[in-house]
């Protein structure tokens, strides 16, 4: 019903709605301060209480608002509290929970026929009536020794609770079958009486807090013990309430002092403080939590509304899975497990549907030998792990346990072997394993470890042919060597350069200009078996293992200019990847295709929702290829196609996206569109069927772009689509990996974190390490880490209407006042003037039609308190309105009724309660005259 229902100390009962703007408000009562409201969901009625009264009103009947309320009177007691008892099973009764002072529970049943509400339509309006409280069936127990401050019933316990100031019965919870039997109740007892109490349906847990200052928790069935305490506040805890999305309690104590607990770990998250206010706002008599807009309500003379800033860690310290910077990051398909590595030389493996790590190797190359890169092998049983020193380690992956190991050569210098990638081959024999290593000063080898072997072995390096392009040569032709036995039977055979007497008359000093392989990549499928490799200068080389030859597919112009002025990188490739669609692939997608037509047939003519569905981001693609008349047995005849060729794409030094074909031929360039300048891309990745592509650059950004038509030839630059980029980190990207079962996106940066995203629109969903179990599904809420304060860039479709698109805020609407200042007289000045038959009757209507005079800016709004991302309730933007009424309303249903110095009570204190809201997500503060309190309010629940 998104509408708040609040109750003054003067007797005001009002009704906002969404916008904060009054719909309905009537003063019952000017002598008696109300102490409780809530919303008869049966009735459609408001009740509220005041000392010796029950108020029933009709809110939505027209004419005078007194007309239209029911009083019952009187009650033997000073009512302090009331909450509503949902009775589904009744259409036209409700029943209510009331506290008073004297310790008693009241069930009071209320019926539509005892107010005469199925009256006839011809009957004069009903006027504002007396009952006899006698009349209506009221059950009532004493339970407690002192006021009962809090009455709400819990419905999936199906046990109301209250709760009082007294020692020994401090809070009762039990069925309502207890109120009319002298059966011994449930009681928990806590020193000074409990003020306020709250449940968790998560937790299973009843968070109670009072004068002692202290929040116990309790089982709902153990009430000898409290499971859990949390100590912090300094003053009486007044008020509770409760966020189950994130389990979180915040409790409020009478120095207006907030503080958020982790319910699942007993953790403070946050304490911040309302010191906003005169003298006269020293207490904040209510609190409540919108749930559905993450909006946290307090009042008092005013009315505070605190927006929740979403979180994922439960601190405000930068995400950190290691404490130094990450080298290298790989994923275990078949374990579904990640593996990282720290410049501190910490190995961890994590579990990717959680984010906890399983275990971790401390110094697995020796003390202050840090490791560089990783690899896993094909079958996910075995990693290999590449450090500093050249060395390199086989590790079973399930048990951390080291298998072999690359020594160290003897005359090997401090950093000439330096790995900077390594990567497994699939072997031809069993019991063996093929490592391709790339060392910092662009040398290639292959290490082969056998089972018979203790150790791993160099069976042949890559010949260096960089400098023999500098002679203008395309194609280099190569030579099988046959002679060693250890490297028969290899996918990548030993080879060497054939002879030639004109290459050694050509001198070339490759010292003074960078010519080192800084990346390559390996495809080794469907009768491929190629080698693309890029250099510090810009050079990329494909080697054909199958044709025994090397190419230079690309040298830029300026690749051997010398000048000290140039950064010398600035022609740099940081990765290269194949991208390569095999014949499994094909025909998966296929499957795919056929699925998604079979689907679109059958919904065919239906109204299909797409909210919060898990539809794959290749959706898109799969849309764009299939029509949804196609039939099945064409799609069937379909399957069979064409592979295409390979391609390649290589990510630059100066930010640029680049295409290539095997040819050498640039089928894309593209510079990545984020909200900067052009930025170094630092790495690259495609998910199994190279329907995508991600890279990271140097400033944080993840970049997504679509590309599973684009492989199929002719490659059209169109089908080449950015889908969307943001920013992950604050520093270098090192990792990029997407998890197609889970849609996610990992990223791992020097910043020492790897983080989660959703794939399809950049979401946060957490970082590996942290103390929450990971939340895969779709949200709808935003969520950003703290260090990060950009919001992600969607690329839409281009389109050459978007331009010629007007929207309207409203309707046009006709304007009496317009209307009358016209005449038919004013269509004789038209030019030409129109003849009496073409004259349009209608044209003095539509003349009239003007834009509805709507106040658009109703509150004028400040904005105060800090928006920095992290903070849980982080941002207080201030809105004020003249009234001259004062406002203050209350807390949840069933909440503590509050103590406060009263004449009407000879100095003790009172409280009312509040429902739960579903209002909107601003964040409010209303300016009220300050003299009268809103003690209560609640938030009607509807079912929907």
């Amino acid at each position: 019903m998104d509408f708040l229902i609040t109750a003054t100390q003067k007797g005001t009962i009002t009704v906002f709605n969404s916008q904060m703007r009054v719909q309905a408000t009537i003063n019952v009562t000017d002598t008696s301060w109300i102490t409780g409201c809530d919303y008869l969901s049966q009735l459609k009625r408001v009740v509220a209480v005041t000392e010796r009264t029950i108020i029933i009103w009709d809110y939505k009947a027209q004419g005078n608002s007194k007309d239209n309320c029911f009083i019952i009177k009187p009650m033997d007691h000073c009512l302090l509290c009331v909450c509503v008892v949902p009775m589904t099973e009744h259409l036209c009764r409700d029943d209510i929970l009331m506290g008073d002072d004297g310790g008693f529970v009241n069930r009071f049943t209320l019926n539509s026929d005892d107010f005469g509400f199925k009256q006839s339509k011809n009957k004069k309006k009903l006027q504002s009536q007396i009952l006899d409280a006698k009349t209506f069936k009221n059950v009532k127990r004493k339970l407690h020794n002192d006021w009962v401050m809090k009455v709400k019933y819990v419905q999936p316990l199906n046990c109301f609770g209250s709760c009082s100031l007294d020692s020994t019965h401090s809070f009762v919870l039990d069925s309502l079958k207890r109120l009319e039997d002298n059966v011994p109740v449930r009681e928990f007892s806590m020193p000074r009486g409990a003020n306020t109490f709250i449940y968790c349906l998560k937790a299973n847990l009843i968070v109670t807090g009072g004068d002692d200052k202290i929040l116990r928790l309790w089982h709902p069935n153990i009430s000898t013990k409290p499971v859990g305490k949390l100590v912090g506040h300094m003053f009486s805890i007044t008020e509770l309430v409760i966020n189950e999305k994130d389990q979180h309690v915040i409790s409020l104590s009478s120095a207006k002092v907030f503080r958020v607990w982790d319910i699942q770990t007993l953790s403070l998250l946050q304490v911040f403080h309302d010191n906003q206010g005169g003298p006269g706002d020293m207490q904040i008599y209510a609190m409540i939590f919108d749930y559905n807009h993450g909006v946290l309500i307090t009042g008092s003379s005013v009315i505070d509304m605190y927006p929740l800033t979403r979180m994922i860690q439960d601190t405000k310290q930068i995400p950190h899975s290691h404490d130094r910077d990450i080298n290298v990051m790989v994923f275990n398909k078949h374990f579904h497990q990640l593996l990282t590595v720290c410049s501190e030389s910490i190995i961890k493996v994590w579990e990717v549907e959680t984010g906890h790590q399983i275990y971790q190797i401390f110094d697995p190359h020796g003390s202050n030998i840090e490791v560089t890169t990783a690899a896993v092998d094909y079958s996910g049983f075995v990693f290999a792990t590449g450090a500093y020193n050249g060395t390199i380690k086989l590790w079973d992956f399930g048990s951390g346990q080291e298998m072999k190991m690359l020594i160290e050569g003897k005359d090997w210098k401090d950093d000439d072997h330096c790995l900077h990638q390594i990567t497994f081959l699939k072997a031809n024999e069993k019991h063996q394993f093929l490592i391709l290593a790339l060392e910092y000063n662009g040398k290639m080898k292959l290490i082969q470890g056998r089972e018979e072997d203790p150790l791993l072995s160099v069976i042949w390096e890559l010949p260096e042919v960089v400098p023999i392009f500098r002679q203008e040569k395309k194609d280099v032709i190569l030579l099988a060597i046959t002679s060693n036995f250890k490297t028969k039977n290899l996918p990548i055979p030993e080879v060497d350069l054939v002879p030639d007497e004109e290459r050694k008359s050509v001198s070339f000093d490759s010292s003074k200009v960078n010519m080192e392989v800084t990346c390559f990549d390996v495809l080794l499928t469907e009768g491929y078996s190629l080698l693309a490799t890029a250099t510090v200068n810009g050079i990329i080389v494909l080697w054909n293992f199958v044709l025994s030859t090397v190419t230079e597919v690309h040298r830029p112009e300026d690749a051997y200019v010398i000048d000290p002025d140039l950064d010398p990188e600035r022609l740099k490739i940081n990765a290269i990847l194949f991208l390569f669609r095999g014949s499994a692939c094909i025909r998966r997608m296929s499957e795919e295709s056929i699925t998604s037509s079979a689907q679109s047939e059958s919904t065919r003519g239906g109204a299909l929702s797409s909210k919060g569905s898990k539809s794959s981001i290749h959706e898109v693609d799969l849309k764009g290829e299939i029509n949804t008349g196609t039939k099945i047995g064409q799609l069937l005849q379909s399957t069979v196609t064409e592979i295409s060729p390979p391609i390649v794409a290589t990510a630059h030094e100066d930010g640029h996206l680049r295409i290539w074909n095997m040819e050498g031929n640039l089928l894309k360039d593209m510079l990545p569109f984020t909200k900067h300048s052009a930025i170094s891309l630092t790495t690259l990745h495609t998910d199994s069927c190279s329907r995508i592509l991600l890279a990271g650059n140097m400033e944080g950004h993840i970049i997504l772009w679509s590309i599973g038509s684009f492989l199929e030839p002719p490659h059209e630059e169109k089908k080449f689509k950015q889908l969307i980029a943001w920013r992950g980190h604050s520093l270098r990207i090192v990792g990029v990996l997407y998890i197609e079962d889970k849609q996610v996106v990992i990223t791992s940066s020097v910043d020492g974190s790897i983080r989660v995203w959703h794939v399809r629109n950049g979401h946060y969903c957490g970082y590996f390490g942290q103390r929450r179990t990971f939340n895969l599904s779709q949200q709808t809420d935003f969520i950003l880490p703290c260090d990060v304060n950009e919001h992600p860039v969607e690329v839409k479709e281009e389109s050459k209407y978007i331009e010629k698109k007007q929207g309207y805020e409203y309707p046009l609407i006709f304007d009496r006042e317009k209307w009358k200042k016209m005449s038919s007289f004013s269509l004789l000045f038209r030019r030409p003037t129109p003849k009496p038959f073409e004259v349009n009757q209608e044209f003095k209507f539509f003349k009239a039609l003007a834009s509805p005079k709507i106040r658009k800016s109703v509150l004028e709004s400040t904005s105060t308190g800090n928006r920095e991302a992290g903070i849980i309730f982080g941002s207080l933007p201030i809105y004020r309105v003249p009234s001259p009424t004062s406002l203050r309303f209350l807390p949840l249903i069933g909440a503590d009724a509050h103590k406060e110095s009263s004449e009407n009570f000879q100095g003790k204190r009172k409280g009312g309660r509040v429902q739960h809201l579903q209002t909107r997500r601003k964040s409010l503060r209303r300016s009220l005259t300050p003299g009268v309190n809103l003690t209560s309010s609640f938030f009607p629940v509807i079912p929907k």
